[in-house]
Protein backbone atom coordinates (compact mmCIF):
# COMPACT_ATOMS: atom_id res chain seq x y z
CA UNK A 1 0.00 0.00 0.00
CA UNK A 2 1.23 3.47 -0.75
CA UNK A 3 0.50 6.41 1.55
CA UNK A 4 1.94 9.93 0.61
CA UNK A 5 1.29 12.38 3.38
CA UNK A 6 2.64 16.24 3.30
CA UNK A 7 1.48 19.54 4.90
CA UNK A 8 -0.05 22.17 3.21
CA UNK A 9 -1.02 25.86 4.09
CA UNK A 10 -0.71 28.66 7.00
CA UNK A 11 -1.83 25.85 9.42
CA UNK A 12 -0.22 22.97 7.90
CA UNK A 13 -2.99 20.48 7.90
CA UNK A 14 -1.57 17.06 6.76
CA UNK A 15 -3.23 15.93 3.09
CA UNK A 16 -2.28 12.25 2.11
CA UNK A 17 -2.79 10.56 -0.92
CA UNK A 18 -3.71 6.31 -0.89
CA UNK A 19 -3.53 3.69 -2.72
CA UNK A 20 -2.77 -0.05 -3.44
CA UNK A 21 0.62 1.05 -5.00
CA UNK A 22 2.36 2.91 -7.74
CA UNK A 23 0.17 3.25 -10.56
CA UNK A 24 -2.58 2.97 -9.26
CA UNK A 25 -6.03 4.80 -8.59
CA UNK A 26 -5.92 6.87 -5.42
CA UNK A 27 -8.10 8.66 -2.60
CA UNK A 28 -7.21 12.05 -1.46
CA UNK A 29 -7.58 12.57 1.83
CA UNK A 30 -7.97 16.25 3.38
CA UNK A 31 -7.17 18.31 0.41
CA UNK A 32 -6.27 21.87 2.36
CA UNK A 33 -4.99 25.61 1.58
CA UNK A 34 -2.70 25.10 -0.94
CA UNK A 35 -2.49 21.25 -1.38
CA UNK A 36 -3.91 21.57 -4.92
CA UNK A 37 -0.36 21.38 -6.80
CA UNK A 38 1.50 19.38 -4.28
CA UNK A 39 -1.86 16.49 -4.77
CA UNK A 40 -0.67 17.28 -8.48
CA UNK A 41 2.90 16.95 -8.07
CA UNK A 42 2.70 13.26 -6.01
CA UNK A 43 0.00 12.13 -8.50
CA UNK A 44 2.34 13.01 -11.40
CA UNK A 45 5.64 11.32 -9.46
CA UNK A 46 3.51 8.11 -8.26
CA UNK A 47 1.60 7.53 -11.36
CA UNK A 48 -1.83 7.40 -9.70
CA UNK A 49 -5.63 8.11 -10.88
CA UNK A 50 -7.75 10.13 -8.03
CA UNK A 51 -11.00 8.93 -7.91
CA UNK A 52 -12.44 10.54 -4.84
CA UNK A 53 -11.65 13.17 -2.15
CA UNK A 54 -12.70 12.47 1.52
CA UNK A 55 -12.92 15.05 3.95
CA UNK A 56 -12.16 14.18 7.86
CA UNK A 57 -14.40 17.40 8.53
CA UNK A 58 -15.25 20.81 7.31
CA UNK A 59 -12.34 23.04 8.72
CA UNK A 60 -11.38 25.40 5.71
CA UNK A 61 -7.85 24.33 6.70
CA UNK A 62 -8.42 20.03 5.48
CA UNK A 63 -10.64 20.99 2.22
CA UNK A 64 -9.56 24.55 0.87
CA UNK A 65 -8.77 22.75 -2.15
CA UNK A 66 -11.56 20.20 -2.45
CA UNK A 67 -13.21 21.79 -5.43
CA UNK A 68 -10.60 22.57 -7.92
CA UNK A 69 -9.34 19.35 -7.19
CA UNK A 70 -12.31 17.48 -7.65
CA UNK A 71 -13.97 19.73 -10.27
CA UNK A 72 -10.37 19.22 -12.05
CA UNK A 73 -10.64 15.48 -11.81
CA UNK A 74 -14.37 14.71 -12.27
CA UNK A 75 -14.28 12.93 -9.09
CA UNK A 76 -16.73 13.15 -6.18
CA UNK A 77 -16.11 14.76 -2.46
CA UNK A 78 -17.27 12.77 0.68
CA UNK A 79 -18.18 14.79 3.74
CA UNK A 80 -20.44 13.79 6.69
CA UNK A 81 -23.58 15.74 6.26
CA UNK A 82 -23.25 17.96 9.36
CA UNK A 83 -20.60 19.46 8.26
CA UNK A 84 -21.57 20.08 4.77
CA UNK A 85 -22.50 23.93 4.90
CA UNK A 86 -18.68 24.36 5.59
CA UNK A 87 -17.81 23.49 2.27
CA UNK A 88 -19.53 27.10 1.41
CA UNK A 89 -19.76 28.99 4.46
CA UNK A 90 -15.93 28.50 5.47
CA UNK A 91 -16.29 31.00 8.60
CA UNK A 92 -19.05 29.54 10.23
CA UNK A 93 -16.63 27.28 11.68
CA UNK A 94 -13.71 28.72 12.85
CA UNK A 95 -12.89 31.77 16.06
CA UNK A 96 -12.77 35.35 15.33
CA UNK A 97 -9.27 35.59 15.77
CA UNK A 98 -9.17 33.05 12.80
CA UNK A 99 -11.64 34.95 10.80
CA UNK A 100 -9.68 38.01 11.41
CA UNK A 101 -6.34 36.55 10.18
CA UNK A 102 -7.89 36.37 6.79
CA UNK A 103 -9.70 39.55 6.69
CA UNK A 104 -13.18 38.47 7.96
CA UNK A 105 -13.08 36.79 4.01
CA UNK A 106 -12.99 33.29 2.59
CA UNK A 107 -14.77 32.25 -0.25
CA UNK A 108 -15.45 28.49 -1.30
CA UNK A 109 -18.00 26.32 -3.18
CA UNK A 110 -19.11 23.37 -3.05
CA UNK A 111 -17.50 20.62 -5.48
CA UNK A 112 -20.07 19.56 -8.85
CA UNK A 113 -20.44 16.39 -6.80
CA UNK A 114 -21.22 15.48 -3.08
CA UNK A 115 -21.89 12.55 -1.46
CA UNK A 116 -22.60 12.36 2.20
CA UNK A 117 -20.92 10.30 4.81
CA UNK A 118 -22.42 7.91 7.13
CA UNK A 119 -21.15 6.10 10.45
CA UNK A 120 -19.76 2.78 9.98
CA UNK A 121 -20.59 3.46 6.03
CA UNK A 122 -17.49 1.07 4.19
CA UNK A 123 -16.35 3.04 1.28
CA UNK A 124 -14.95 0.83 -1.48
CA UNK A 125 -12.73 3.05 -3.39
CA UNK A 126 -9.86 2.71 -5.92
CA UNK A 127 -9.62 -0.56 -4.72
CA UNK A 128 -9.57 -0.19 -1.06
CA UNK A 129 -11.97 -0.36 1.76
CA UNK A 130 -11.97 2.23 4.30
CA UNK A 131 -14.20 2.79 7.18
CA UNK A 132 -15.84 5.76 8.34
CA UNK A 133 -16.72 6.81 12.33
CA UNK A 134 -18.44 9.46 13.26
CA UNK A 135 -16.66 10.97 15.56
CA UNK A 136 -18.40 14.66 16.54
CA UNK A 137 -16.52 16.80 19.28
CA UNK A 138 -14.15 18.68 16.87
CA UNK A 139 -17.13 19.54 14.96
CA UNK A 140 -20.48 18.15 14.40
CA UNK A 141 -19.29 16.56 11.38
CA UNK A 142 -15.98 15.10 12.00
CA UNK A 143 -15.69 11.78 11.09
CA UNK A 144 -11.91 9.31 10.96
CA UNK A 145 -11.33 6.75 8.17
CA UNK A 146 -9.95 3.14 8.52
CA UNK A 147 -8.27 1.15 6.24
CA UNK A 148 -6.12 -2.12 6.37
CA UNK A 149 -3.19 -2.14 4.66
CA UNK A 150 -2.26 -5.84 2.33
CA UNK A 151 0.80 -6.28 4.49
CA UNK A 152 -1.52 -6.69 7.80
CA UNK A 153 -1.19 -3.26 9.25
CA UNK A 154 -4.00 -0.44 10.14
CA UNK A 155 -3.95 2.83 9.60
CA UNK A 156 -6.25 5.64 10.98
CA UNK A 157 -6.93 9.06 9.18
CA UNK A 158 -7.30 10.87 12.11
CA UNK A 159 -8.21 14.38 11.15
CA UNK A 160 -8.50 16.82 14.06
CA UNK A 161 -9.90 14.05 16.69
CA UNK A 162 -6.73 12.36 17.59
CA UNK A 163 -2.70 14.02 17.15
CA UNK A 164 0.48 12.66 18.91
CA UNK A 165 0.10 14.06 22.89
CA UNK A 166 -3.03 15.83 22.23
CA UNK A 167 -6.62 15.95 20.74
CA UNK A 168 -8.47 18.45 19.08
CA UNK A 169 -9.78 21.44 20.12
CA UNK A 170 -13.48 21.56 21.40
CA UNK A 171 -14.02 25.53 21.69
CA UNK A 172 -14.90 26.24 18.22
CA UNK A 173 -18.12 26.54 16.83
CA UNK A 174 -19.82 22.96 16.63
CA UNK A 175 -17.21 21.38 19.10
CA UNK A 176 -17.98 19.80 22.09
CA UNK A 177 -16.03 17.92 25.18
CA UNK A 178 -18.68 15.84 26.05
CA UNK A 179 -19.22 14.43 22.18
CA UNK A 180 -15.06 14.67 22.18
CA UNK A 181 -14.89 12.21 25.15
CA UNK A 182 -17.11 10.15 23.97
CA UNK A 183 -15.65 9.70 20.19
CA UNK A 184 -12.47 9.16 21.99
CA UNK A 185 -14.07 6.31 24.22
CA UNK A 186 -15.88 4.47 22.23
CA UNK A 187 -13.97 4.76 18.41
CA UNK A 188 -10.51 5.80 19.31
CA UNK A 189 -9.53 3.61 22.27
CA UNK A 190 -11.39 0.77 21.29
CA UNK A 191 -8.81 0.40 18.32
CA UNK A 192 -5.76 -2.19 18.29
CA UNK A 193 -2.63 -0.88 20.11
CA UNK A 194 -0.76 -1.19 16.57
CA UNK A 195 -2.81 1.05 14.67
CA UNK A 196 -0.95 3.66 12.96
CA UNK A 197 -2.29 6.95 13.39
CA UNK A 198 -2.14 9.58 10.65
CA UNK A 199 -3.01 12.86 11.93
CA UNK A 200 -4.52 15.59 10.83
CA UNK A 201 -1.53 18.24 11.81
CA UNK A 202 1.69 16.84 13.41
CA UNK A 203 3.91 13.54 13.21
CA UNK A 204 2.34 10.14 12.99
CA UNK A 205 1.73 7.53 16.10
CA UNK A 206 -0.14 4.68 17.35
CA UNK A 207 -3.35 4.22 19.18
CA UNK A 208 -0.83 2.16 21.88
CA UNK A 209 1.77 5.11 22.08
CA UNK A 210 -1.15 7.48 22.86
CA UNK A 211 -2.84 5.28 25.35
CA UNK A 212 -0.11 5.16 27.15
CA UNK A 213 1.42 8.98 26.95
CA UNK A 214 -1.57 11.23 25.73
CA UNK A 215 -2.96 13.64 28.95
CA UNK A 216 -6.11 13.62 27.20
CA UNK A 217 -6.86 9.97 26.98
CA UNK A 218 -5.96 9.49 30.92
CA UNK A 219 -9.40 7.89 32.39
CA UNK A 220 -11.34 7.57 29.15
CA UNK A 221 -11.65 4.26 29.29
CA UNK A 222 -13.02 3.88 32.36
CA UNK A 223 -15.66 6.33 31.51
CA UNK A 224 -14.18 9.70 32.64
CA UNK A 225 -15.43 12.49 30.47
CA UNK A 226 -12.54 15.32 32.82
CA UNK A 227 -9.96 14.18 30.74
CA UNK A 228 -10.43 16.31 27.51
CA UNK A 229 -10.32 19.95 30.07
CA UNK A 230 -6.51 19.34 30.62
CA UNK A 231 -3.63 21.46 28.54
CA UNK A 232 -3.49 22.71 25.08
CA UNK A 233 -5.30 21.44 22.67
CA UNK A 234 -5.20 21.78 18.56
CA UNK A 235 -6.84 22.24 15.33
CA UNK A 236 -7.96 25.20 13.78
Amino acid sequence: MLVVGFPTGALQANCYLIAAGKGAPCVIVDPGQDAADAVAKAVREHGLSPVAAVLTHGHFDHCFAVTPICDGDGIPAYIHPDDRDLLSDPLKGVSTDTAAFFGGKLQMREPREVRELADEAVLDLAGLSITVDHTPGHTQGSVTFRCDTEEGGRLLFAGDTLFAGSIGRTDLPGGDVRQMASSLRTKILTLADDTVVLPGHGPTTTIGRERGTNPFLAGLEEGSEDSTAQGPLRGL
